[in-house]
């Protein structure tokens, strides 16, 4: 019998059309996955009723739906959310506001919230055409990664580049979950900011999301193992 080496630590992400889709990848990687991400993609494709379902199988559950909107849009959104019995939230950290809201929003619930910083798809060129060329993307992530700790999220989202200087800045008890994982080094063709699972975790990451490397293998439970060797 092969004995599970689940990590918590690990998200799959379940960036796919449809829960048929998602339930049969699930099903492939079995005990050996103990965390799931489901984000926009998924979400409105039934992805809420999977979520609580994942969650009912002894799952951990990160809802990644990146809100910004007005802080009472936000409030009462979180409030909803939170309801749910899910693990984590994601909430756009780009101004004080909007993360209040959503730490109101959450009252007495258990779900842990995380602030994105900067998407791991920009770069430094992506800054300045959004008028904050003054800063780099480090910088950038680091000065929302300290509002988003001052509001009383618990992490954030950042690249596996920024982690050192995130954990540098906030201390050790402050969640950092980086997306933009891959198996090698070397350029990827919508993420500009990538980093191997080994890197990111010795850089100061908490938690990991890994979803192509792993949902477009031929043989996903295969890398699912080879991610959980790099966290060992």
């Amino acid at each position: 019998m092969t004995t599970s080496r689940a990590d918590a630590r690990l998200f799959v992400a379940l960036d796919m059309p449809d829960v048929t889709a998602a339930e049969a990848l699930i099903d492939k990687l079995g005990d050996d996955v103990a965390a799931y991400k489901i984000g926009l993609e998924l979400l409105f494709g039934g992805g809420i009723a999977l979520a609580q379902q994942l969650k009912r199988d002894g799952k951990s559950v990160f809802l990644d739906m990146k809100l910004l909107d007005i802080p009472n849009t936000v409030e009462k959104a979180v409030a909803n959310i939170g309801t749910l019995g899910l693990d984590y939230l994601t909430v756009h950290g780009t101004d004080r506001k909007t993360l209040d809201a959503a730490v109101m929003g959450r009252g007495s619930s258990r779900l842990k919230l995380l602030a994105v910083t900067v998407l791991t798809s920009l770069d430094a060129l992506d800054l300045v055409e959004q008028g904050i060329g003054d800063t780099t993307p480090a910088q950038l992530v680091v000065r929302r990664a300290l509002m988003a700790k001052a509001a009383g999220f618990d992490g954030v989202i950042a690249s596996g580049h920024e982690a050192a200087e995130v954990r540098a800045a906030v201390g050790p008890n402050f969640l950092i979950v980086t997306p933009g994982i891959r198996l090698s080094a070397g350029p990827d063709k919508d993420q500009a900011r990538v980093m191997t699972p080994a890197a990111a975790i010795a850089a100061g990451a908490t938690h990991l999301v890994v979803g192509r490397p792993i949902t477009a293998a031929l043989d996903p439970l295969a890398v699912v193992r080879q991610v959980l060797a790099g966290l060992a």
